[in-house]
């Protein structure tokens, strides 16, 4: 507060420059001594009192103050004077016997003591603490609700004397502030709902006390106005609080404490103008370099605007500095109690882990503040602390997190950071729950980036965290949420406004969560990473002898977490790019070794191991199997005890050596890890293949093998349970349903399939390999086609194997849907490389298929030709030459039942041939151990196509050849005919080009054309353009310069020349543009050579028309107007004679003077000028005809022609440029 009437500025009135020094300081009208009347009979006599070497004890001022019974003023000038030297405590005392010494007089006495013991208490509020400092009784604090409610006490008092007391309105005003700073923001409230709390009731009640302070004063009260702007800005109103502003910095530019442009740039920044808020700083930093509040509110700026950058931006340093050191260091200098310099320093020092500092500097923002979120701030530096410790006290971090967000408001309205805060506490307290719901909470208000991204990691630890359970949830809801909360943070790095950089661990963490189900954008996620990784380099590991771009990366990409390559390199290798995959695997065993160079004391074996096991695996699926075992060896020489090294070993002896090493291997490796259930699934496999199938499957090895290893091993093997499921499956295909118990007995063991592939799929819902034996479960046992297709398609993404391409050619088989069998088979075929005979052998049946249906002899050629490549892979298969065999005697019966003219001879010639050799393999296939289907019936097919089918193609070779004999001359006729129809067809082609290729030509001849035409009539249109500006101006004499050509005027009077007259000043000045309309002139060169000023012009003369009541006198050339004098000017009207001569003259001139009062850069002539003869210097129609100067046109318009001038009244007339 100070002590100075309304309106009344101390230093000088008016800035004349930023640089002036000005002299604007706090109880500057107190004075140094003051003189202190001694009561009694001499009532000159005083004591002098120095009011500026006071006394730490004011007992002695104030006894002689009430013993001379001094007036109120000597004792608030003394109060005030303690006051001054911030002995705050001394006031109050003094004022408070004053009080009591001023009891004896009237009450209206005590009203300026107790406005100024009002203003003191509020002094006392604001430097008093928020709350009771740790170690002080409650009841001995003094915090700012004390101060505040003896002020308040003060102002009841003084109201009591008068209500209606003017500076009671201020500080009723500053009270109601200072008491709605202790009072909590308000709660969220409903869209469209009017806010009523207690703190905004309060703000009001300030707002309407400054109101009525600066309507009392008549608005000089400046003090007022900033308290009712102060009000606006608390109240969120921040536009109405700049107007106050701004009206108080236009009323008293000279004013600086307070500095109304402190709050023009908060309410600039609150409105989203932070420049222009700091450059209202920056002024207010000029007016007063010693300004605390300006430096502070500069060094946030500053603050705020190296948050635009990243810590490892180069940027970033410079204005971070520049915050702190030179205006966040200069305000704690100058006050180190500003709470609000305390907040902004506490979190310098926080990442610096000085503890002690961060506390001292918290503590003091929220005892000292009056401010809620200066408070909040505290109070977060406060948890923060407690969070960032190695010991963290998690209790009191939480607690501290949510006074700091209470502060602010709480609920939606309150402090983000703060609530954030709350959430890792949560975390750290295995809350996970509940730490989900507050950040759900968090981004359903503020959508913050933070949030999402904590929370998308806790959803995607529950779906990682069932992927690796026995039993798995179903988390595809998670799954899809924490991929949608990851992206929209992914998406935030491309907005150039938010300037965010990427974070490596969203990418990571995306690229587990797409791993399964979409493995080509986890790999994009990786190489995104692998990329900022590279850029992230530092200039020294960047090889400069390398300049290919490719062995560039390589380089660097040794320098790269070889965790990272191992990740890229093994997605590759699922995308069956093996070349890529080995590439990259091997760049990461390069990579551990730069690792083990750079530190000596890292392990790099486990990665190196893990790499190794990776590229042999890569190398093996490539086909370089003896690369893949020497790499398995390398392991196992490293690690005897590395179980997978030893299975991949055992696996691949198996594929180059089936019947002997390869067993051997097999049942080595299960004897030395029978126990491990990778080496006892492996083995399974290898039983699958190799045992001799039971009649009776409880004596099957392989239902024995897999039983064991549930009953003794894992009975949640999925692997186990999907095989028995397999095994109960082939066995149910393969029994006989002859009878009804049959096939009761077959139902049941399909059930027993099911039940086994339903257990697997239990423990593993994406389990495709047991969806896709119910599948096959419900093609065969249940003949539901449709049905297994669905459950095909669904897993042949996932299942990157053969096996599910040919189920969806079986069914698709049996649903006679022969082209998409086809389809299906080719491209299981295609992954099984063409080298698998079963494969084959059903192409040869559904291209068999199709052939019998479509009657088509390519298709059955297609069945043959696919039958002896399987024929090739596996000779030794008898029921793969029972295929061939049964394939040609198909094609043979196709071939004798189609038409002649369907056939050729050489069809059915190789058609016999093929019987015969069929015939041929039937006889040594029912000679064989172990024929596909029994002997009798081979046998009697043999015997059909010798005795039946072979008579009959030897008729149809006849047949046919006498068919193609007799028609031989038909069918060169007809291929003639075909050949001739070609021909013409081509030659009809040919020319419609030609005509098209011709019509194109003609077109663009005739566009050519068009375009030279307009290039020539631009090229005239210039040169008349030319032409024209070198007629129109002229060069001239004294500067050079290109002038207009000026009007010749004639020697003397009388009538215009006839247009047969015409002379060579008539180019020059005609005054007629090319269209016959007479142009506007102006005064000539030689009337402004007269040397006439503006003074001595002639005055302009207004004139009027009046048509002729008589009409009498009137001619095709003539107006039939007269011109009158108007009221204005007593000017007689010249004669006008019968033939209309003189009135015309007469206008001439008054037009010619009316144009040259009109223009404003020519000089007038004094005297009138005789008329000028003009003709109209175009070539139409009226040239034969002599008509004077003015068109018919104008003369038809009545009011235009040639008294135009004169009907205008005085208007400047303007030369149209135009000749």
């Amino acid at each position: 507060m100070a002590p100075l009437s309304n309106g009344h500025v101390n230093g000088n009135a008016h800035l004349t420059s930023s640089l002036t020094p000005l002299i604007e300081k706090r109880f500057s009208d107190i004075p140094s001594a003051i003189d202190i009347p001694i009561s009694g009979p001499d009532a000159e006599e005083t004591v002098e009192v120095d009011l500026e070497e006071l006394e730490n004890d004011p007992t002695e001022l104030c006894l002689l103050l009430e013993n001379e019974n001094a007036a109120k003023n000597f004792w608030m000038v003394a109060s005030l004077a303690y006051a001054k030297q911030h002995k705050v405590d001394h006031a109050i005392e003094i004022l408070i016997k004053g009080l009591a010494s001023l009891q004896r007089r009237g009450p209206k006495e005590k009203l300026g003591p107790l406005s100024c013991l009002c203003w003191l208490y509020l002094w006392k509020s604001r430097e008093a603490p928020r709350v009771v400092p740790e170690g002080q009784l409650v009841s001995e604090a003094r915090t700012k609700d004390f101060y505040l409610q003896a002020a308040t006490a003060s102002l009841n008092e003084a109201s009591r004397i008068n209500p209606s007391f003017p500076p009671l309105f201020l500080a009723r005003g500053v009270l109601y502030l200072l008491r709605a700073s202790l009072q909590p923001p308000s709660k969220p409230l409903a869209p469209g709902a009017v806010e009523q709390s207690e703190r905004t009731d309060t703000l009001r009640q300030a707002l309407k006390c400054f109101e009525d302070a600066s309507r009392v004063s008549g608005g000089r009260n400046m003090m007022a106005i900033l308290g009712k702007a102060r009000a606006l800005f608390s109240l969120g109103r921040y536009a109405d609080a700049l107007e106050c502003y701004q009206e108080t910095l236009l009323k008293m530019p000279d004013l600086r404490d307070p500095d109304p442009r402190l709050g023009i740039g908060c309410c600039l920044w609150q409105l989203g103008h932070r420049d222009e808020a700091r450059d209202a700083w920056m002024r207010a930093l000029e007016i007063d370099p010693d300004s605390k509040v300006a430096n502070i509110l500069l060094g946030l700026y500053y603050v705020d605007d190296s948050s635009k950058y990243s810590t490892t931006d180069p940027a970033f340093a410079p204005i971070y500095k520049k915050a702190m050191t030179q205006y966040t260091q200069k305000a704690f200098k100058l006050d180190k109690e500003l709470p609000l310099t305390c907040a902004t320093f506490g979190s310098y020092f926080l990442p610096r882990k000085a503890w002690s500092t961060v506390e001292s500097l918290a503590r003091k923002a929220i005892e000292l503040t009056d401010v809620n979120a200066i408070a909040s701030d505290g109070w977060y530096l406060l948890a923060r602390k407690e969070h960032y410790q190695d010991s963290p006290d998690l209790s009191k971090a939480n607690d501290f997190y949510s006074r700091a967000d209470n502060a602010r408001g709480g609920g939606d309205k309150g402090f983000v950071p703060a609530r954030f805060g709350n959430a890792q506490i949560q975390i750290l307290l295995r809350d996970f729950d509940g730490a989900k719901f507050r950040l759900e909470k968090i981004i359903q208000h503020s959508k913050s980036l933070e949030a999402m991204m904590l929370l998308g990691f806790l959803l995607a630890q529950d779906v990682f965290a069932s992927s690796s359970a026995v039993i798995k949830d179903d988390k595809s809801t998670e799954m899809k949420r924490a991929i949608a909360l990851l992206e929209t943070v992914r998406a935030s790095w491309k907005d150039p406004k938010k300037n965010i950089t990427p974070d490596s661990a969203v990418l990571a963490c995306l690229a587990r969560l797409y791993e399964s189900s979409q493995p080509e954008r986890s790999l994009q996620c990786l190489l995104q990473v692998e990329q900022m990784s590279i850029d992230d380099l530092p200039s020294e590991l960047k090889p400069d002898d390398v300049e290919d771009g490719a062995a560039l990366r390589a380089r660097l990409r040794e320098e790269l977490p070889p965790q990272l390559l191992n990740n890229i390199g093994c997605f590759h290798y699922q995308a069956e790019k093996y070349d890529l995959a080995r590439d990259v695997l091997q760049t990461a065993l390069n990579a551990c070794v730069r690792v083990g160079e750079k530190d000596e004391t890292e392990d790099t074996d486990a990665l190196v191991t893990t790499i190794s096991y990776n590229l042999a695996r890569t190398y093996e699926a490539a086909g370089l199997l003896d690369e893949a075992r020497q790499v398995y060896e390398g392991l196992l020489a490293r690690h005897n005890d590395y179980t997978d090294a030893r299975t991949r070993l055992a696996f691949i002896e198996l594929r180059q050596n089936p019947s002997e090493d390869g067993p051997k291997a097999m049942a080595a490796l299960y004897e030395t890890d029978s126990s491990d259930l990778e080496v006892r699934s492996l083995f399974g496999w290898y039983l699958s293949r190799a045992k001799k199938r039971a009649a009776n499957i409880a004596e099957d090895q392989e239902q024995r093998h897999y039983k064991h290893t549930l009953q003794h091993y894992d009975k949640h093997d999925r692997y186990s349970l999907t095989g028995m499921g397999n095994l109960y499956l082939t066995t149910a295909r393969e029994m006989r349903r002859d009878t009804d118990q049959d096939k009761e007995k077959r139902r049941k063991t399909y059930e027993k399939s099911v039940e086994f592939y339903d257990k697997a799929l239990q423990l593993d819902s994406k389990n495709a390999y047991a969806a896709q034996g119910i599948g096959i479960a419900l093609a065969e046992d249940r003949k539901d086609f449709p049905g297994a297709v669905q459950v095909f398609s669904k897993i042949r993404d996932t299942v990157r194997d053969a096996s599910v391409y040919v189920n969806l050619g079986h069914v698709y088989a049996e649903l006679k849907q022969y082209s998409r069998a086809i389809e299906s088979y080719e491209t299981a075929l295609a992954k099984e490389r063409g080298h698998d005979p079963q494969i084959l052998a059903c192409l040869g049946r559904v291209w068999l298929l199709k052939g019998k249906q479509e009657k088509s002899t390519l298709a059955m050629k297609n069945s043959l030709d696919y039958s002896n490549r399987a024929l090739d892979l596996a000779p030794e298969q008898i029921h793969f030459r029972f295929n061939i065999a049964f394939v040609q005697i198909q094609l043979a019966q196709l071939i004798y039942t189609l038409p002649e003219a369907q056939r050729t001879l050489q069809e059915v010639v190789a058609a016999s041939e093929g019987l015969d050799a069929a015939i041929e393999s039937f006889t040594s296939i029912a000679q064989s151990k172990n024929p596909p289907y029994p002997k009798h019936d081979i046998e009697q097919r043999a015997n059909m196509g010798r005795n039946t089918m072979r008579r009959q193609l030897e008729r149809a070779i006849q047949s046919q050849r006498e068919y193609e004999e007799r028609n031989a001359s038909k069918l060169q006729q007809a291929r003639e005919l075909r050949e001739a129809e070609l021909r013409k067809r081509d030659e009809e082609r040919r020319k419609a080009e030609e005509v098209a290729l011709e019509q194109k030509r003609k077109l663009a001849e005739e566009r050519y054309k068009m375009l030279e035409i307009s290039r020539e009539l631009a090229e005239k249109r210039a040169e008349e353009e030319r032409r024209k500006e070198e007629l129109e101006y002229t060069t001239d004499e004294e500067t050079g310069e290109r002038i207009k050509r000026r009007k010749k005027k004639a020697g003397g009077g009388g009538k215009r020349k006839k247009k047969g007259a015409e002379d060579d000043t008539d180019a020059e000045g005609s005054g007629v543009d090319g269209s016959g309309r007479k142009g506007r002139g102006k005064s000539t060169s030689e009337n402004s050579a007269l040397g006439t000023s503006d003074e001595e012009r002639a005055p302009k003369k207004r004139r009027k028309l009046a048509r002729r009541k008589d009409g009498k006198g009137a001619t095709n050339f003539k107006s039939s107007e007269i011109i009158v004098d108007s009221d204005e000017e007593e000017v007689s009207a010249p004669p006008v004679n019968a033939n209309g001569d003189e009135g015309e003259q007469a206008a001439e001139v008054n037009r010619d003077t009316t144009m040259a009062d009109g223009d404003e850069d020519e000089e007038a002539v004094q005297r009138p000028r005789k008329k000028i003869s003009r003709r109209i210097d175009d070539d139409d129609d009226d040239e034969d005809q002599g008509e004077e100067v003015f068109d018919e046109k104008a003369t038809e318009n009545g009011d235009q022609g040639r008294n135009s001038s004169v009907d205008k009244e005085d208007t400047p007339m303007e030369d149209d440029g135009e000749e």
